[in-house]
């Protein structure tokens, strides 16, 4: 007999950092170190670095096959029976598969787990025979697959590809101890699926017959989930928290009040910074893991491949090689149902000779306790700067495809998301000396030539509150993301950050 089918079915105020005086204190009290993977992007060809993963624990998989052939094998036809072992549990919809363990690949954006337990289904006095066993989830992207070892009269098939999985198709949640749960998940017969599914050595179904739903629940490994580097529950998300109170919004500190900027010889009038912090992060944000937003503030906009803060203001002296300009807005990131809540604002770049440093006031929400750490003006990452690079054209300086690197600092308050040394997005910017100057548009600093931004302000899916598309990294960029760092959910740390640097004077 062959079974029954079921048919398928606000603008901040800015200023330079050389004016907030020769001496700049950091001070986080009580910061609690939380990491969170990220999905990483094309690894360049010379990474030697092994490819990072994150650990995943206690999961589980809630799946019946099929209702209407569960149906069949118990009803009066078949006669049969389903029995469990080795530890999977009978649900109110089918089955669930326990003790999950398994990896996120930061390379592949993919989750490979693999579940304890097996279902034996028999029937017609035993010349139905059907057992699955050794269940894995494995998902890329949107897309995945139930992989099972399958056994037919005895005969095991190791490793089937048996369902295919459409994760945009699954409602997205939370549960305890911080579990990721992706529910209803729809699923189909593969085609190995619709082989190994026989009974009499004919298919019991065709490919793409709808198999029932899968919930997964895994819980990134974690000693103590930690910080979430966002703002104060409290505070608007629009708000920058690094505004200094002391200072007059409208005054440019390292100007004469009385002078008009335009007029003091290298005086930046106006300035835009394109950054966009780093692609695997923001990915992994909006992707189906963190399944979380992206949010801009005090002006800043969204270009194809990050962000641009505008309103730069600053000075800079060419012949003494130095620049200090800031910049206004700020970017937020927000994930796990608010638990990951990360802000840079207020970000400003300086040079010295050949060295470059870019600057942000970094916000911090601790994931367990919701305690908010504010870091000041830290070192958010190095970079070089080429020879004679200082030197502008028509009142305009440009400087695009900057490699940055994770400072110590950096990687302290993003939340130990990444190690000192971490390659972040590059920095391109451009500043105006007069009023007359004319920054680049449209494509940003460097005109798009693949050494800045690939392209202008665009869409990505809503930084304002939607979600940016999760694919993976770029391939326009620069191969400069080789080893993009993992976001590992690490134990908790007390941290007291008290750091003296003295800013250069122009």
């Amino acid at each position: 007999m062959t079974p029954p089918t079921i048919p398928a079915t606000a603008d901040r105020p800015h200023r330079t950092r050389a004016a907030r005086g020769g001496v700049t204190m950091l001070t986080v009290a009580c910061a609690t170190v939380l990491g969170v993977t990220a999905l990483a992007g094309p690894a360049a060809a010379d990474d030697t670095r092994p490819a990072q993963v994150i650990d995943l624990v206690d999961g589980t998989l809630d799946w019946g096959v099929k209702d209407s052939f569960r149906r069949y094998i118990t009803g009066p036809i078949a006669g049969g029976s389903i029995d469990l072992a080795d530890g999977a549990e009978t649900t109110d919809t089918g089955f669930r598969f326990t003790g999950g363990t398994g990896s996120y690949d930061l390379t592949t954006h993919g989750v490979d787990t693999a579940f304890d337990g097996s279902v034996h289904f028999t029937g017609h006095h035993g010349e139905l025979d059907l057992r699955l066993a050794d269940l894995k989830v494995v998902t890329e992207g949107t897309t995945g697959a139930i992989v099972a070892d399958v056994t037919v009269a005895g005969q095991t098939t190791e490793d089937v590809e048996f369902a295919a999985l459409d994760l945009s198709g699954a409602t997205r949640g939370s549960g305890e101890d911080g579990a990721m749960v992706f529910a209803d998940i729809p699923a189909t017969l593969t085609a190995d699926g619709a082989t190994a599914f026989e009974y009499n050595g004919s298919p019991m179904y065709a490919e793409g017959t709808e198999l029932d739903p899968a919930t997964l629940s895994v819980t990134p490994d974690s000693g103590d989930p930690g910080t979430d580097p966002g703002t104060d529950p409290g505070t608007d998300p629009g708000t920058d928290p690094g505004t200094d109170p002391g200072t007059d919004p409208g005054t440019d500190p390292g100007t004469d009040p009385g002078t008009d900027p335009a007029d003091v010889p290298g005086t930046v009038v106006d300035g835009q910074l394109d950054w966009g912090v780093k692609e695997s992060f923001r990915t992994y944000v909006t992707g189906p893991i963190a399944n979380g937003e992206v949010e801009l503030s005090g002006g800043a906009t969204e270009l194809v491949d990050g962000y641009r803060f505008p309103d730069g203001s600053g000075q800079l002296d060419a012949e003494a090689e130095t620049l200090d300009t800031s910049f206004a807005g700020g970017v937020r990131f927000t994930g796990h149902d608010g638990a990951l809540d990360l802000q840079f604002s207020d970000l400003a770049v300086e040079i010295n000779g050949a060295e470059g440093e870019l600057l942000a006031d970094v916000s911090s929400k601790d994931r367990e306790t919701g305690e908010v750490s504010e870091y000041d003006d830290i070192i958010v990452a190095e970079f070089e700067v080429p020879a004679d690079a200082l030197n502008p054209e028509d009142d305009v300086l440009t400087l695009s495809g900057l490699p940055a690197y994770l400072t110590a600092d950096g990687a302290q308050a993003f939340a130990g998301f990444y190690e000192e040394g971490d390659e972040l997005d590059p920095v391109n910017f451009s500043l105006a000396l007069s009023d007359d100057a004319q920054l680049p548009g449209g494509n940003g600093p460097g005109g798009g030539d693949g050494n800045g931004s690939s392209g202008g302000p665009g869409p990505q899916g809503g930084a304002s509150g939607g979600a940016l598309a999760a694919t993976g990294a770029g391939e326009t960029q620069l191969a400069l993301f080789a080893g993009a760092g993992v976001l590992l959910l690490a134990g908790a740390a007390t941290v007291g950050l008290s750091r003296n640097r003295l800013r250069h004077q122009v």
